[in-house]
């Protein structure tokens, strides 16, 4: 086993098309139960998760997303006899889009960079949120985290609670050394100028109340990316998990103006 081909965990469903989904930092790839189930009505949905998360292996050592990258052209070689696909990721999974997209264009046939970003000039909050994995555990950043994740109204209601905990569970039971590697690779993310290199057709879907990834960093990709396309959707950070419907309805509709 290598370092550049861990074992992923990998759970396909439906016949079609093939779609491949990415998932947030923190997640694994059950943040897309509600989409994946929209999607294999007519589409052959792959989830996996990343490497240092969920029941995928736990790499030691530095990691950058365009590693993380590489694990998905390697997956998407593996499991689609080399159609290409369309790409969907969320956060962590839409920076693994940005980097996908100018190293593997040939597999790809779209992409789809949802509630992301293309640079932190920040990276204070991210050193510090590592710091407090690293001295208190997952645990500590748990609590914000989930309530970046989703709006205020849908974890009030029975749904949103389920997934508020599950979302929490899933957290803590990430390796804290894997996520604090993956907290540094998000935080060095810097695809300004690759960007403009994506031939791609691609959409960017932006969260309305998301404050993790606001606006202005979903309208600074869509800038960036030529010929990109801007949707918007009323939900916060882990849209995918808050709106699954409308959000597979989003990708639907997208791929079909093409």
């Amino acid at each position: 086993m290598t370092t550049s081909s861990p074992r992923l965990n990998v759970v396909r469903e439906g016949d079609g098309p093939f779609v491949v989904l990415s998932h947030a930092l923190g997640c694994d790839l059950h943040m897309w139960d509600g989409v994946a189930a929209q999607l294999a009505r007519a589409h052959t949905v792959i989830r996996y998760d990343h490497r240092n998360h969920g029941c995928s292996e736990v790499v030691p050592g530095v990691l950058r997303v365009e590693t993380l990258a590489q694990d998905a052209s390697e997956l998407i070689a593996r499991e689609t006899g080399g159609e290409p696909v369309h790409f969907v990721g969320l956060s962590m999974g839409g920076m693994t889009a940005q980097a996908l997209a100018v190293r593997h264009a040939a597999q790809l046939k779209t992409v789809v960079i949802a509630n992301s970003a293309a640079h932190y000039p920040d990276q204070a909050p991210w050193r510090l949120r590592a710091e407090t994995v690293a001295a208190k555990g997952v645990a500590a950043i748990a609590p914000g985290a989930v309530a970046r994740w989703l709006t205020p109204a849908y974890a009030a209601t029975p749904e949103g609670a389920v997934a508020a905990r599950t979302l929490h569970d899933t957290l803590v039971r990430t390796d804290a050394q894997g996520y604090i590697e993956s907290c540094n690779a998000v935080a060095a993310i810097d695809f300004r100028d690759s960007n403009r290199r994506i031939a791609t057709p691609t959409l960017v879907i932006g969260g309305l109340q998301d404050e993790a990834t606001p606006m202005a960093m979903s309208e600074a990709m869509v800038a960036q990316i030529p010929g990109a396309r801007l949707a918007t959707i009323d939900a916060a950070h882990l849209s995918a998990v808050e709106r699954p419907v409308e959000f597979a309805q989003m990708l639907i509709d997208y791929w079909r103006s093409l």
